[in-house]
Protein backbone atom coordinates (compact mmCIF):
# COMPACT_ATOMS: atom_id res chain seq x y z
CA UNK A 1 0.00 0.00 0.00
CA UNK A 2 2.66 2.22 0.83
CA UNK A 3 4.25 2.24 -2.92
CA UNK A 4 0.65 2.80 -4.23
CA UNK A 5 0.76 5.72 -2.24
CA UNK A 6 3.94 6.82 -3.61
CA UNK A 7 2.78 6.67 -6.41
CA UNK A 8 -0.41 8.61 -5.79
CA UNK A 9 1.63 11.01 -4.51
CA UNK A 10 4.24 11.62 -7.77
CA UNK A 11 0.58 11.86 -10.05
CA UNK A 12 -0.23 14.27 -7.70
CA UNK A 13 2.62 16.19 -7.99
CA UNK A 14 2.61 16.20 -11.65
CA UNK A 15 -0.76 17.66 -12.07
CA UNK A 16 0.18 20.31 -9.52
CA UNK A 17 1.99 22.38 -11.46
CA UNK A 18 -0.73 22.55 -14.31
CA UNK A 19 -3.47 23.04 -11.63
CA UNK A 20 -1.56 26.63 -10.58
CA UNK A 21 -0.58 27.19 -13.62
CA UNK A 22 -4.30 26.93 -14.92
CA UNK A 23 -6.54 27.89 -11.93
CA UNK A 24 -3.71 29.83 -9.60
CA UNK A 25 -4.20 28.08 -6.58
CA UNK A 26 -2.24 25.12 -5.00
CA UNK A 27 -4.52 21.72 -4.14
CA UNK A 28 -3.31 21.21 -0.14
CA UNK A 29 -5.23 22.83 2.83
CA UNK A 30 -8.76 24.32 3.55
CA UNK A 31 -10.11 27.60 2.26
CA UNK A 32 -13.10 29.41 4.65
CA UNK A 33 -16.51 29.08 3.28
CA UNK A 34 -17.53 31.77 1.33
CA UNK A 35 -21.10 33.21 1.58
CA UNK A 36 -23.71 31.15 -0.76
CA UNK A 37 -24.73 32.73 -3.82
CA UNK A 38 -28.65 34.06 -3.37
CA UNK A 39 -29.76 32.93 -6.27
CA UNK A 40 -29.24 29.71 -4.49
CA UNK A 41 -32.50 30.35 -2.77
CA UNK A 42 -34.06 29.69 -5.88
CA UNK A 43 -33.17 25.48 -5.94
CA UNK A 44 -35.81 23.91 -3.24
CA UNK A 45 -34.94 20.12 -4.61
CA UNK A 46 -31.61 18.27 -5.84
CA UNK A 47 -31.34 15.18 -7.32
CA UNK A 48 -27.85 13.08 -7.77
CA UNK A 49 -28.40 10.36 -10.59
CA UNK A 50 -25.19 8.45 -10.37
CA UNK A 51 -24.40 5.80 -12.66
CA UNK A 52 -21.27 3.55 -13.26
CA UNK A 53 -18.14 3.16 -14.78
CA UNK A 54 -18.03 5.62 -17.61
CA UNK A 55 -14.66 7.92 -17.82
CA UNK A 56 -15.40 11.49 -19.71
CA UNK A 57 -13.27 10.26 -22.98
CA UNK A 58 -15.60 7.15 -23.30
CA UNK A 59 -18.77 9.63 -23.32
CA UNK A 60 -17.44 13.31 -24.37
CA UNK A 61 -14.16 12.62 -25.25
CA UNK A 62 -15.29 14.45 -29.11
CA UNK A 63 -17.57 16.87 -27.65
CA UNK A 64 -17.10 20.00 -28.98
CA UNK A 65 -15.86 22.27 -26.78
CA UNK A 66 -14.39 19.89 -24.10
CA UNK A 67 -11.38 19.20 -22.80
CA UNK A 68 -11.52 16.24 -25.23
CA UNK A 69 -9.26 13.47 -26.34
CA UNK A 70 -5.54 14.79 -27.60
CA UNK A 71 -4.71 14.25 -31.26
CA UNK A 72 -2.33 11.59 -31.97
CA UNK A 73 -2.72 9.33 -28.64
CA UNK A 74 -1.94 5.78 -28.91
CA UNK A 75 -1.84 3.58 -26.02
CA UNK A 76 0.65 0.96 -25.88
CA UNK A 77 -0.72 -2.71 -25.89
CA UNK A 78 1.09 -5.86 -24.76
CA UNK A 79 2.23 -6.91 -28.17
CA UNK A 80 4.93 -4.39 -28.60
CA UNK A 81 2.08 -2.25 -30.60
CA UNK A 82 -0.45 0.53 -29.30
CA UNK A 83 -4.31 1.51 -29.77
CA UNK A 84 -5.50 4.53 -30.39
CA UNK A 85 -8.99 5.68 -29.44
CA UNK A 86 -11.49 4.44 -31.72
CA UNK A 87 -15.34 5.17 -32.46
CA UNK A 88 -17.31 2.47 -30.93
CA UNK A 89 -21.11 1.82 -31.81
CA UNK A 90 -21.43 -1.65 -29.90
CA UNK A 91 -23.98 -1.18 -27.51
CA UNK A 92 -22.63 -3.56 -24.87
CA UNK A 93 -19.38 -2.81 -24.00
CA UNK A 94 -16.40 -4.54 -22.08
CA UNK A 95 -14.55 -2.24 -19.59
CA UNK A 96 -11.68 -2.96 -17.20
CA UNK A 97 -10.89 -3.68 -13.75
CA UNK A 98 -11.49 -0.94 -11.76
CA UNK A 99 -9.64 -0.91 -8.19
CA UNK A 100 -7.08 1.42 -6.60
CA UNK A 101 -4.09 -1.06 -8.19
CA UNK A 102 -5.53 -0.68 -11.83
CA UNK A 103 -6.36 3.04 -10.98
CA UNK A 104 -2.45 3.42 -10.47
CA UNK A 105 -1.00 1.33 -13.34
CA UNK A 106 -4.01 3.22 -15.76
CA UNK A 107 -2.43 6.45 -14.59
CA UNK A 108 1.23 5.06 -14.97
CA UNK A 109 2.69 8.31 -12.90
CA UNK A 110 0.91 10.43 -15.22
CA UNK A 111 1.41 8.99 -19.02
CA UNK A 112 -2.26 7.75 -18.79
CA UNK A 113 -1.49 4.70 -20.84
CA UNK A 114 -2.25 1.88 -19.08
CA UNK A 115 -5.51 1.16 -19.65
CA UNK A 116 -4.92 -2.31 -22.52
CA UNK A 117 -2.69 -3.71 -20.29
CA UNK A 118 -4.74 -3.62 -17.46
CA UNK A 119 -7.74 -4.91 -19.47
CA UNK A 120 -6.05 -7.33 -21.19
CA UNK A 121 -4.71 -8.73 -17.63
CA UNK A 122 -7.66 -8.92 -16.20
CA UNK A 123 -9.30 -11.55 -19.10
CA UNK A 124 -6.71 -14.11 -18.48
CA UNK A 125 -7.86 -16.95 -17.73
CA UNK A 126 -10.87 -16.73 -19.55
CA UNK A 127 -11.98 -19.57 -21.97
CA UNK A 128 -15.52 -19.07 -22.50
CA UNK A 129 -16.42 -17.63 -25.91
CA UNK A 130 -19.77 -16.17 -25.00
CA UNK A 131 -18.04 -13.79 -22.33
CA UNK A 132 -18.04 -10.69 -23.41
CA UNK A 133 -15.32 -9.90 -21.34
CA UNK A 134 -13.14 -12.61 -22.59
CA UNK A 135 -13.15 -11.93 -25.74
CA UNK A 136 -14.95 -8.47 -27.00
CA UNK A 137 -12.98 -5.45 -28.24
CA UNK A 138 -9.66 -7.81 -29.17
CA UNK A 139 -8.11 -8.39 -25.98
CA UNK A 140 -8.40 -5.32 -24.41
CA UNK A 141 -8.77 -2.86 -26.93
CA UNK A 142 -12.22 -2.00 -26.13
CA UNK A 143 -11.22 0.07 -23.27
CA UNK A 144 -9.94 2.93 -25.75
CA UNK A 145 -13.51 3.23 -27.65
CA UNK A 146 -15.58 6.06 -27.08
CA UNK A 147 -19.30 7.01 -28.19
CA UNK A 148 -20.75 9.89 -29.38
CA UNK A 149 -24.48 11.51 -30.26
CA UNK A 150 -25.07 8.13 -32.61
CA UNK A 151 -25.04 6.20 -29.31
CA UNK A 152 -26.00 8.32 -26.57
CA UNK A 153 -27.92 11.06 -28.27
CA UNK A 154 -29.98 11.90 -24.81
CA UNK A 155 -26.65 12.79 -23.23
CA UNK A 156 -25.26 14.89 -25.35
CA UNK A 157 -28.76 16.56 -26.06
CA UNK A 158 -28.35 17.36 -22.00
CA UNK A 159 -24.85 18.80 -22.89
CA UNK A 160 -25.97 21.08 -25.74
CA UNK A 161 -29.03 22.64 -23.66
CA UNK A 162 -27.40 22.15 -20.04
CA UNK A 163 -24.48 21.93 -18.36
CA UNK A 164 -21.22 19.73 -19.28
CA UNK A 165 -18.59 19.12 -16.91
CA UNK A 166 -15.50 18.15 -18.29
CA UNK A 167 -13.15 18.36 -15.21
CA UNK A 168 -15.41 16.36 -12.81
CA UNK A 169 -13.47 13.45 -11.28
CA UNK A 170 -14.08 10.05 -8.85
CA UNK A 171 -13.71 11.80 -5.60
CA UNK A 172 -10.96 8.74 -4.65
CA UNK A 173 -8.87 6.73 -7.41
CA UNK A 174 -10.59 3.59 -6.56
CA UNK A 175 -13.82 1.66 -6.45
CA UNK A 176 -17.04 1.85 -5.76
CA UNK A 177 -17.68 1.43 -2.27
CA UNK A 178 -15.42 4.05 -1.28
CA UNK A 179 -17.07 6.06 -3.80
CA UNK A 180 -20.45 5.87 -2.96
CA UNK A 181 -19.85 6.42 0.85
CA UNK A 182 -18.34 9.54 -0.01
CA UNK A 183 -21.08 10.41 -1.99
CA UNK A 184 -23.26 10.88 1.31
CA UNK A 185 -20.93 11.52 3.72
CA UNK A 186 -17.31 12.97 2.00
CA UNK A 187 -15.08 10.36 3.76
CA UNK A 188 -14.25 6.57 3.10
CA UNK A 189 -13.41 5.40 6.50
CA UNK A 190 -13.02 1.85 9.11
CA UNK A 191 -14.65 2.30 12.62
CA UNK A 192 -12.67 0.24 15.41
CA UNK A 193 -15.30 0.72 18.02
CA UNK A 194 -19.12 0.34 17.17
CA UNK A 195 -21.09 3.72 17.01
CA UNK A 196 -18.02 5.63 17.86
CA UNK A 197 -17.31 7.80 15.26
CA UNK A 198 -13.86 9.00 17.35
CA UNK A 199 -12.84 5.64 16.04
CA UNK A 200 -12.65 5.79 12.80
CA UNK A 201 -9.84 6.01 10.45
CA UNK A 202 -8.99 6.76 6.97
CA UNK A 203 -9.86 3.98 5.05
CA UNK A 204 -9.94 5.56 0.59
CA UNK A 205 -9.72 2.02 -0.88
CA UNK A 206 -10.37 -0.72 1.85
CA UNK A 207 -13.49 0.58 4.39
CA UNK A 208 -15.57 -1.61 5.76
CA UNK A 209 -16.88 -4.18 3.12
CA UNK A 210 -20.79 -6.09 3.48
CA UNK A 211 -20.70 -9.29 5.22
CA UNK A 212 -20.95 -11.36 1.67
CA UNK A 213 -17.83 -9.81 0.49
CA UNK A 214 -15.06 -12.43 0.40
CA UNK A 215 -12.79 -9.70 2.59
CA UNK A 216 -15.08 -9.62 5.24
CA UNK A 217 -13.52 -12.72 6.98
CA UNK A 218 -16.10 -12.33 10.36
CA UNK A 219 -19.11 -11.18 8.04
CA UNK A 220 -19.21 -8.93 10.43
CA UNK A 221 -21.97 -6.08 9.73
CA UNK A 222 -20.12 -2.82 8.74
CA UNK A 223 -20.31 0.06 10.67
CA UNK A 224 -20.11 3.53 9.00
CA UNK A 225 -19.76 5.97 12.88
CA UNK A 226 -19.08 8.99 11.13
CA UNK A 227 -20.97 11.45 10.33
CA UNK A 228 -22.35 11.65 6.96
CA UNK A 229 -24.69 14.37 5.42
CA UNK A 230 -28.28 12.92 5.67
CA UNK A 231 -27.62 13.94 9.94
CA UNK A 232 -27.12 17.31 9.16
CA UNK A 233 -29.96 17.50 7.03
CA UNK A 234 -31.76 15.85 9.77
CA UNK A 235 -31.10 18.09 12.54
CA UNK A 236 -32.08 21.05 9.48
CA UNK A 237 -35.21 19.26 9.23
CA UNK A 238 -34.47 19.21 5.42
CA UNK A 239 -36.14 16.05 3.91
CA UNK A 240 -34.12 13.49 2.15
CA UNK A 241 -34.96 10.00 0.39
CA UNK A 242 -32.06 7.56 -0.83
CA UNK A 243 -33.86 5.49 -3.57
CA UNK A 244 -32.84 2.18 -4.45
CA UNK A 245 -34.22 0.29 -8.26
CA UNK A 246 -34.84 -3.05 -7.60
CA UNK A 247 -33.33 -5.53 -9.66
CA UNK A 248 -29.36 -6.71 -9.14
CA UNK A 249 -26.11 -4.91 -7.87
CA UNK A 250 -24.62 -2.91 -10.62
CA UNK A 251 -21.06 -4.72 -10.03
CA UNK A 252 -19.35 -7.18 -7.93
CA UNK A 253 -18.83 -6.55 -4.59
CA UNK A 254 -15.21 -7.83 -5.19
CA UNK A 255 -13.00 -4.73 -6.51
CA UNK A 256 -10.68 -7.07 -8.03
CA UNK A 257 -13.59 -8.39 -10.71
CA UNK A 258 -15.21 -7.50 -13.04
CA UNK A 259 -17.27 -10.46 -13.37
CA UNK A 260 -19.33 -11.93 -10.77
CA UNK A 261 -22.41 -14.20 -9.40
CA UNK A 262 -25.80 -11.22 -9.52
CA UNK A 263 -26.66 -10.08 -6.07
CA UNK A 264 -29.97 -8.99 -5.42
CA UNK A 265 -30.99 -5.39 -4.41
CA UNK A 266 -33.34 -3.43 -3.19
CA UNK A 267 -34.15 -0.56 -0.67
CA UNK A 268 -34.08 -3.04 2.48
CA UNK A 269 -30.57 -4.56 1.06
CA UNK A 270 -27.52 -3.02 2.35
CA UNK A 271 -24.71 -2.88 0.38
CA UNK A 272 -22.26 -1.01 -1.70
CA UNK A 273 -24.92 0.56 -3.46
CA UNK A 274 -27.69 1.21 -0.26
CA UNK A 275 -24.61 2.33 2.06
CA UNK A 276 -26.69 4.61 4.69
CA UNK A 277 -28.50 1.77 5.87
CA UNK A 278 -24.93 1.03 7.72
CA UNK A 279 -24.49 4.66 9.07
CA UNK A 280 -24.81 4.77 12.58
CA UNK A 281 -26.79 8.22 12.09
CA UNK A 282 -29.20 6.89 9.95
CA UNK A 283 -30.26 4.99 12.77
CA UNK A 284 -29.56 7.06 15.72
CA UNK A 285 -32.07 9.50 13.93
CA UNK A 286 -34.62 6.92 12.60
CA UNK A 287 -34.32 7.81 9.07
CA UNK A 288 -34.10 4.33 7.55
CA UNK A 289 -37.50 4.99 6.15
CA UNK A 290 -36.15 7.27 4.07
CA UNK A 291 -34.11 4.96 1.38
CA UNK A 292 -36.75 3.70 -0.31
CA UNK A 293 -37.68 1.88 -3.35
CA UNK A 294 -37.40 3.83 -6.53
CA UNK A 295 -41.32 3.51 -7.54
CA UNK A 296 -41.41 6.10 -4.46
CA UNK A 297 -39.56 8.47 -6.72
CA UNK A 298 -41.59 8.64 -9.59
CA UNK A 299 -44.71 9.30 -6.88
CA UNK A 300 -43.22 12.13 -5.43
CA UNK A 301 -42.25 13.75 -9.00
CA UNK A 302 -45.66 13.55 -10.09
CA UNK A 303 -47.20 14.51 -6.90
CA UNK A 304 -44.93 17.50 -6.49
CA UNK A 305 -43.51 15.96 -3.37
CA UNK A 306 -39.74 15.42 -4.00
CA UNK A 307 -37.65 15.70 -0.88
CA UNK A 308 -35.22 18.64 -0.63
CA UNK A 309 -32.12 16.04 -1.83
CA UNK A 310 -32.27 12.72 -3.09
CA UNK A 311 -29.79 10.57 -4.17
CA UNK A 312 -31.01 7.48 -6.85
CA UNK A 313 -29.17 4.28 -7.42
CA UNK A 314 -29.74 1.79 -10.07
CA UNK A 315 -29.59 -1.76 -10.59
CA UNK A 316 -27.43 -3.17 -12.83
CA UNK A 317 -29.19 -4.02 -15.94
CA UNK A 318 -29.85 0.00 -16.45
CA UNK A 319 -26.47 0.81 -14.82
CA UNK A 320 -24.16 1.23 -17.78
CA UNK A 321 -21.96 -1.03 -16.36
CA UNK A 322 -20.45 -3.22 -18.42
CA UNK A 323 -21.68 -5.34 -19.68
CA UNK A 324 -25.41 -3.67 -19.30
CA UNK A 325 -26.40 -1.86 -22.19
CA UNK A 326 -25.46 1.88 -23.18
CA UNK A 327 -29.01 2.36 -23.93
CA UNK A 328 -30.86 0.73 -21.28
CA UNK A 329 -28.98 2.63 -18.88
CA UNK A 330 -29.53 5.97 -21.02
CA UNK A 331 -33.52 5.03 -21.08
CA UNK A 332 -33.53 4.83 -17.92
CA UNK A 333 -31.68 7.86 -16.98
CA UNK A 334 -34.14 10.07 -19.93
CA UNK A 335 -37.03 8.37 -17.40
CA UNK A 336 -35.80 9.48 -14.61
CA UNK A 337 -35.28 12.82 -16.09
CA UNK A 338 -38.14 13.31 -17.75
CA UNK A 339 -40.18 12.49 -14.90
CA UNK A 340 -38.76 15.58 -12.80
CA UNK A 341 -38.88 17.95 -15.97
CA UNK A 342 -43.09 16.84 -16.22
CA UNK A 343 -43.21 17.52 -12.17
CA UNK A 344 -44.31 20.64 -10.36
CA UNK A 345 -41.67 20.56 -8.65
CA UNK A 346 -39.22 21.43 -12.23
CA UNK A 347 -39.19 24.86 -11.84
CA UNK A 348 -37.08 24.05 -8.13
CA UNK A 349 -34.82 21.52 -8.96
CA UNK A 350 -31.16 20.84 -9.88
CA UNK A 351 -30.44 17.60 -11.25
CA UNK A 352 -26.97 16.05 -11.06
CA UNK A 353 -25.92 12.88 -13.11
CA UNK A 354 -22.44 11.42 -13.19
CA UNK A 355 -20.99 8.12 -13.18
CA UNK A 356 -19.30 6.54 -9.82
CA UNK A 357 -15.89 5.57 -11.65
CA UNK A 358 -14.53 5.09 -15.12
CA UNK A 359 -14.69 1.17 -15.74
CA UNK A 360 -11.51 0.79 -16.69
CA UNK A 361 -11.84 2.97 -20.09
CA UNK A 362 -9.56 5.48 -21.49
CA UNK A 363 -9.18 9.22 -19.85
CA UNK A 364 -6.58 11.36 -20.66
CA UNK A 365 -6.48 13.66 -17.89
CA UNK A 366 -4.39 13.09 -14.96
CA UNK A 367 -6.29 13.52 -11.38
CA UNK A 368 -5.90 16.15 -9.15
CA UNK A 369 -3.75 15.79 -5.92
CA UNK A 370 -5.61 16.97 -3.01
CA UNK A 371 -4.42 16.53 0.53
CA UNK A 372 -4.37 13.31 1.91
CA UNK A 373 -5.16 11.47 -1.67
CA UNK A 374 -5.92 11.79 -5.28
CA UNK A 375 -9.09 12.36 -6.96
CA UNK A 376 -9.75 9.56 -8.84
CA UNK A 377 -9.81 9.63 -13.06
CA UNK A 378 -12.42 12.07 -14.78
CA UNK A 379 -16.03 10.70 -15.13
CA UNK A 380 -18.80 12.54 -17.27
CA UNK A 381 -20.89 15.16 -15.16
CA UNK A 382 -24.09 17.08 -16.13
CA UNK A 383 -26.14 19.66 -14.70
CA UNK A 384 -29.69 20.16 -15.17
CA UNK A 385 -31.94 22.86 -14.20
CA UNK A 386 -34.66 25.32 -15.15
CA UNK A 387 -31.75 27.69 -13.92
CA UNK A 388 -28.79 25.77 -15.62
CA UNK A 389 -26.67 27.25 -18.07
CA UNK A 390 -27.39 26.77 -21.72
CA UNK A 391 -24.86 24.73 -23.60
CA UNK A 392 -22.12 25.53 -20.97
CA UNK A 393 -19.14 23.81 -20.34
CA UNK A 394 -18.35 24.20 -16.92
CA UNK A 395 -13.79 23.82 -16.50
CA UNK A 396 -13.93 23.81 -13.28
CA UNK A 397 -12.22 21.28 -11.33
CA UNK A 398 -14.84 19.37 -9.56
CA UNK A 399 -14.85 16.15 -7.90
CA UNK A 400 -18.31 14.73 -5.94
CA UNK A 401 -17.25 16.81 -2.94
CA UNK A 402 -19.30 19.72 -4.75
CA UNK A 403 -22.16 18.34 -4.62
CA UNK A 404 -22.60 18.22 -0.47
CA UNK A 405 -20.46 21.36 -0.67
CA UNK A 406 -23.85 22.71 -2.97
CA UNK A 407 -26.61 20.69 -0.94
CA UNK A 408 -25.12 22.75 2.38
CA UNK A 409 -24.86 26.13 0.58
CA UNK A 410 -28.68 25.31 -0.67
CA UNK A 411 -29.97 23.67 2.22
CA UNK A 412 -27.44 24.54 5.49
CA UNK A 413 -26.15 28.01 5.14
CA UNK A 414 -23.08 26.91 3.83
CA UNK A 415 -22.22 24.41 7.16
CA UNK A 416 -20.31 21.80 6.18
CA UNK A 417 -19.25 17.77 7.22
CA UNK A 418 -16.31 19.57 10.04
CA UNK A 419 -15.78 17.77 13.20
CA UNK A 420 -15.13 21.87 14.37
CA UNK A 421 -18.67 22.90 13.52
CA UNK A 422 -21.01 20.53 12.96
CA UNK A 423 -21.66 19.36 16.78
CA UNK A 424 -21.05 15.40 15.73
CA UNK A 425 -16.86 15.31 15.60
CA UNK A 426 -14.94 12.58 14.03
CA UNK A 427 -11.65 11.96 12.79
CA UNK A 428 -11.18 12.60 8.78
CA UNK A 429 -8.42 13.91 8.13
CA UNK A 430 -9.78 17.61 6.23
CA UNK A 431 -12.78 18.69 5.30
CA UNK A 432 -13.52 18.19 1.79
CA UNK A 433 -15.84 20.46 0.73
CA UNK A 434 -13.46 23.32 1.57
CA UNK A 435 -10.20 22.55 -0.62
CA UNK A 436 -8.82 25.50 -2.68
CA UNK A 437 -9.15 23.35 -5.96
CA UNK A 438 -12.50 22.39 -5.91
CA UNK A 439 -15.05 24.69 -8.09
CA UNK A 440 -18.45 25.62 -6.72
CA UNK A 441 -21.50 24.65 -8.48
CA UNK A 442 -23.37 27.58 -8.51
CA UNK A 443 -21.25 28.18 -11.87
CA UNK A 444 -23.24 26.48 -13.57
CA UNK A 445 -26.55 28.46 -13.06
CA UNK A 446 -27.87 31.81 -14.20
CA UNK A 447 -30.68 32.43 -11.42
CA UNK A 448 -31.08 35.92 -12.90
CA UNK A 449 -32.03 34.13 -16.28
CA UNK A 450 -36.06 33.00 -16.74
CA UNK A 451 -36.56 29.05 -15.74
CA UNK A 452 -36.12 26.85 -18.62
CA UNK A 453 -39.07 24.94 -19.75
CA UNK A 454 -38.72 20.96 -19.94
CA UNK A 455 -36.43 19.37 -22.48
CA UNK A 456 -38.88 16.12 -22.77
CA UNK A 457 -36.87 13.52 -24.74
CA UNK A 458 -37.84 9.73 -26.22
CA UNK A 459 -35.97 7.66 -24.15
CA UNK A 460 -35.63 5.53 -26.72
CA UNK A 461 -34.36 7.57 -29.88
CA UNK A 462 -34.96 6.69 -33.42
CA UNK A 463 -32.11 4.24 -33.94
CA UNK A 464 -31.83 2.83 -30.48
CA UNK A 465 -35.32 1.31 -29.87
CA UNK A 466 -35.76 -0.68 -27.07
CA UNK A 467 -34.32 -4.46 -27.28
Amino acid sequence: MSAVRGVQRVVGVLLCAAVVASAGAASSGEKPSAPPNPGLRKIKHIVMIMQENRSFDSYFGTYPGADGIPKGVCVPDTRGGCVRPFHNPRDRNTGGPHALKNAVRDIDGGLMDGYVREAVAATRGCTDPNDPVCVAGGGGREVMGYHDAREIPNYWAYARNFVLQDHLFEPNASWSLPAHLLLVSAWSARCKVKGDPMSCVDAPDLPDRPPDFKGNLKKTIPDYAWTDLTHLLHEANVSWRYYVMKGTEPDCRDDAQITCAAIPQDSKTPGIWNPLPYFTTVHDNWQLDNITSLRNFFKAAKAGKLPAVAWIAPAQKVSEHPPGLVSAGQAYVTTLINAIMRSPNWRSTAIFLAWDDWGGFYDHVIPPYVDQASYGLRVPGLVISPYAKRGYVDHQILSFDAYLKFIEDVFLGGQRLDPRTDGRPDPRPFVRENVPILGDLAEAFDFDQKPRPPLILDPYPRGLRKK
